[in-house]
């Protein structure tokens, strides 16, 4: 054989090696690319996972007017404006004797008046109201300060709203909206001392003008 013919043989396995390492790049970029779309399928797992697990714990906050809304309904409900001062000739009482004892009630009226309550004629209580061994006071919607007032110059007898009917011998007040209905405990007792604060007053003394001369 000559050489020419040989020539192809020696080139063959050439072609076959250099076929299997080209036939390689392909599987190894497909493989590349597995690697990295599960990378980033993990990746995008992991923050849609978290998102979802952020939602979750949301919480939820209040505007802050409605804070404000509940807190003021809270205290309405526990606290209640009491009026410091009160004047006495700012309303009327009326006398109910429910005692049984003849002049008690025309007795209450006078001391009242002597400090200082506009109490309005004694009166009888009505037919149908029985004898009263308590004294309470009665008062009408809106007169609960007043009411509060007399009887704790009564010693601190009881306080409640006025019932229906009124247990007077007119079954009205007149211009009176708190009723004292008195009962046999304080009937005829003098009242004990006065409760409010008297303020003393100092006597300013004028004093005359000084004159200088020159």
């Amino acid at each position: 054989m000559s050489q020419e013919q040989f020539r192809p043989d020696r080139q063959l396995p050439d072609r076959r090696s250099s076929g299997r390492r080209s036939s390689g790049g392909p599987s190894n970029v497909n493989s590349t690319l597995s690697i990295i779309i599960v990378v980033l399928a993990v990746l995008l797992g992991f923050f849609i996972l978290r998102d979802i697990r952020g939602g979750g714990t949301s919480t939820q906050t209040l505007p802050a007017a409605t804070q404000d809304t509940i807190a003021t309904t809270e205290t309405s409900l526990v606290e209640v404006p009491v009026a410091s001062t009160l004047v006495l000739t700012a309303f009327k009482v009326q006398i109910a004797n429910a005692s049984g004892i003849a002049g008690s009630a025309g007795q209450l009226t006078t001391e009242l008046q002597g400090r200082g309550f506009i109490v309005q004629p004694a009166m009888n209580k009505s037919e149908i109201t029985p004898k009263q061994t308590v004294t309470v006071v009665y008062y009408l919607l809106g007169s609960e300060a007043s009411a509060a007032a007399v009887a704790k110059e009564l010693g601190g007898v009881a306080v409640a709203a006025m019932p229906a009917p009124i247990p007077t011998e007119t079954g009205g007040l007149g211009e009176a909206s708190v009723l004292i209905l008195l009962g046999t405990d304080i009937a005829g007792i003098p009242l004990l001392p006065s409760t409010a604060a008297v303020v003393p007053v100092t006597p300013v003394v004028p004093v005359a003008p000084t004159t200088t001369t020159g």
